[in-house]
């Protein structure tokens, strides 16, 4: 199966393009192209995460004022320490990614 590419041309700064270069030389990749579909990548999947953080977010703030119009709500003990798991959960989520 053919891959259609397109050509671009970006302007890097002197940092990014010696950054670029030593990704190349380091072997990791081939070419420079390979290093920015990577960067592309990641970038793309960093906003698709954002963005489902953010969905994610918004349900639970319908959630929680549906359920605060029903009287189901809190006490501020109880609410602190949820925050304190979620908080926890996602500092390892972080460190098990790295």
């Amino acid at each position: 199966m053919a891959t259609h590419r397109t050509s671009v041309n970006v302007s890097l700064t002197p940092e990014l393009d010696t950054f670029l270069q030593g990704r190349v030389k380091s072997g990791g990749y081939q070419t420079t192209s390979e290093v920015v579909r990577e960067a592309l990548r990641l970038l793309e999947r960093h906003e698709r995460d954002r963005d489902d953080g953010f969905n994610q977010l918004k349900a639970k703030l319908k959630r929680g004022a549906a359920q605060a119009e029903r009287g189901e709500l809190l006490d501020s003990d109880e609410v602190f320490d949820e925050l304190r798991k979620i908080i926890a959960e996602r500092r390892r989520a972080k460190v098990s990614r790295r």
